[in-house]
């Protein structure tokens, strides 16, 4: 069995906000996949069971307000005799470029107050699921960003990740992070995202973006040598400076 925990506020209030889209994601998947049931309301939260890619998932919506999510989280976790490894937690990342998803597990909360409140309740050891928001660009105009409603050219992103999600939470639920956000990279920027996952990741078959690793930059300089003077002045000081020229 899986928890997918998805984060934001509850009310209509905070619907369209940007620290919503964990509940916007889990939505989602709830309306893409018919087998969960109806949402009802336990452990503080809003759930709905159901299956994906054969296995038991429930859908978690905490309504204690952001700052106590890990009340419901591990309410949820003590009930169904769960690890914290079978806790997924969809929200908000101010530090990922908007539509951009990056996955871990364990690690630091990045002041984000909802993660606090569950690492407080279960511990770190839990998957987490960043949802790149942006930043406003300096801490002062963080609260009311995030509080802030997604502006209309968000949905250029906003809807390809979301309908990424749905379709793909069979991925998620089966543990294969690189391909789901491989795919969620490419529905919202319309290019292969294989060697953005990591340092380590090879170039996919038929990729056109150049060697792995390296920025369009890097690709885009000259790789013959510039001409030099061979006489003069200016090549004898050259030759001093660089020594004989090589013969290759």
């Amino acid at each position: 069995m899986l928890v997918i925990v998805g984060l934001g506020n509850p009310g209509t209030k905070y619907e369209k906000n940007r620290h919503n889209i964990g509940f916007m994601a889990v939505d989602a998947i709830h309306r893409r996949h018919s087998s969960f049931s109806p949402w009802r309301k336990r452990f503080q939260a809003e759930t709905s069971e159901g299956t994906i890619a054969d296995e038991k998932v429930i859908l978690l919506k905490p309504q204690t307000y952001m700052n106590e999510s890990g009340q419901a989280v591990g309410a949820a976790m003590r009930f169904f005799k769960l690890e914290p490894s079978d806790i997924t937690v969809l929200y908000d990342e101010l530090d990922l470029v908007p539509g951009k998803v990056k996955i871990k597990v364990a690690g630091g909360s990045g002041g984000h107050n909802g993660i606090k409140s569950i690492d407080a309740h279960i511990g770190k050891d839990y998957r987490r699921v960043r949802l790149g928001i942006g930043h406003p660009g300096s801490k002062e105009h963080v609260t009311g960003y995030v509080l802030g409603d997604f502006a209309k050219i968000d949905q250029d992103w906003l809807d390809p990740l979301l309908d990424t999600v749905a379709d793909n939470a069979d991925l998620l639920v089966k543990g294969n992070d690189g391909e789901f956000m491989n795919r969620i990279h490419k529905a919202v920027t319309g290019k292969d995202g294989a060697a953005d996952a990591g340092p380590a990741s090879p170039a996919r078959p038929g990729s056109k973006s150049g060697a792995p690793g390296r920025s369009h930059i890097r690709q885009a300089r000259p790789k013959a040598k510039p001409d030099l003077p061979k006489e003069g002045p200016l090549a004898a000081m050259l030759k001093g400076l660089l020594g004989p020229k090589d013969s290759n």
